[in-house]
């Protein structure tokens, strides 16, 4: 392991594979969260056959097709790099937060392959891992797109933590790929042991999901959303986005806006409509997110319509360029997976403070206990209330 440049925010996480110093991305020396945590630990255990779980003996790993799905930081794949898995992941900064810890580790240029949910899986896979997602509609939609590659000797575990783990998710390995049942829990992780039957019929994947927009709410009434599985509110508009949507500033023509932590890019799509000749730009963290934006923006101004599409961490320096953009459009998450945290609003406000024009503004709408106009007043050195309800306020902050 090369400990030469361990940043102040690594936390060692030891395994019977080694010690491996772990961050998550990007690295910040104030982060106090962990970038493993025991349902990471408890299925290398297993893995080792040094779990007290019901399979007891180690897994061998030796010539197998190892596959890792939903590896939230790189601390699976870190751990078993010497044996080549492939990574499936749906997170931008968790394949950079991959990239670092293998470096960090030592690993050899290329010792994982680093795929994303949209990408095509491996065709055989011996040994899947799943640590399980926040979302179940993201576990469905990957369950049914493996199980093609699975066999009756692939060897299937699952991990999270006792709160992540539910009747339905359990349900949903019986019923896509086989029989199923849990361990014991141990500090607060659960393994899930699932055997692939090849003579399962899951039916079809029932993702992505279509629907139309409701009839008053502004330019968009009516349209089309295509929801890729994992997006945030697949099955109906939220009520923060439907909030922001009556209140969304008009774009001048040959205006750059961008539709920032974009989702299924209702609110840019809702831009392009009521400003036509606006450039958009959509951005997300999520593989599926980004997908779900073009398919929706697609949808609703034809195949042709100019518009880009990009998977990367907010507007962090190399997303576009500095002063390029005229208008931001923001509605930011507020979670990262279970631990809440400001700390990728801060990030998509500095970012879009860099990327802005000056006389460029910065719009966004989030819950109103949130307080984001003190982090935009600090940032912009203004912060204007355009509209607010009980529950949201639609903020402005303009480039100085």
């Amino acid at each position: 392991m090369n400990r030469l440049s361990t940043p102040a925010a690594a936390t060692p996480f030891t395994t019977s594979w080694g010690t491996f110093d772990l961050t998550r991305y990007p690295e910040d020396p104030r982060e106090r969260l962990r970038a493993w945590d025991a349902a990471d630990e408890y299925l290398l255990r297993h893995l080792a056959g040094e779990a007290d779980s019901a399979e007891g003996a180690a897994t061998d790993l030796a010539g197998r097709t190892v596959a890792v799905l939903g590896d939230r930081w790189g601390a699976l794949t870190t751990a078993l790099a010497a044996h080549g898995p492939t990574q499936i992941s749906d997170s931008h900064l968790g394949r950079q937060a991959t990239l670092a810890n293998l470096a960090r580790a030592g690993a050899a240029p290329g010792a994982a392959r680093l795929l994303t949910t949209r990408d095509t899986p491996p065709e055989r896979i011996d040994v899947l891992l799943v640590r399980v997602p926040k979302s179940l509609a993201l576990l469905e939609d990957q369950l049914h797109r493996l199980a093609p590659a699975l066999h009756p000797g692939t060897v299937v575990v699952g991990t999270g933590m006792v709160t992540e783990i539910h009747t339905s998710t359990l349900q949903l390995f019986e019923r896509i790929l086989g029989p199923t049942r849990t361990s014991l829990a141990v500090r607060k992780a659960r393994l899930i042991f699932c055997t692939p039957d090849p003579a399962l019929d899951p039916g079809p994947n029932p993702w992505p999901h279509t629907y139309a927009l409701p009839g008053d709410i502004g330019p968009a009434s009516g349209h089309t959303v295509v929801n890729h599985a994992g997006t945030f509110c697949a099955e109906r508009l939220d009520i923060g986005t439907r909030f922001f949507l009556g209140h969304l500033p008009a774009a001048a023509p040959g205006a750059r806006v961008v539709d920032l932590g974009c989702g299924n890019g209702v609110v840019g799509t809702a831009t392009a409509l009521a400003s036509p000749g606006a450039e958009l730009v959509f951005i997300d963290e999520s593989h599926q997110a980004v997908a779900s934006a073009e398919a929706t923006f697609r949808a609703n101004l034809g195949p042709d319509a100019p518009a880009e599409f990009l998977t990367a961490d907010a507007l962090a320096e190399g997303t576009v360029a500095p002063g390029s953009v005229d208008l931001v459009l923001n509605n930011p998450p507020f979670h990262s997976h279970q631990a809440t945290t400001d700390a990728t609003s801060w990030r998509m406000f500095t970012g879009a403070r860099r990327a802005l024009r000056p006389g460029g503004e910065l719009w966004v709408v989030g819950n109103r206990h949130l307080g984001y106009h003190v982090k935009l007043r600090r940032l912009f050195g203004n912060c204007q209330l355009v509209a607010g309800n009980p529950k949201f306020v639609v903020l402005k902050a303009v480039k100085r």
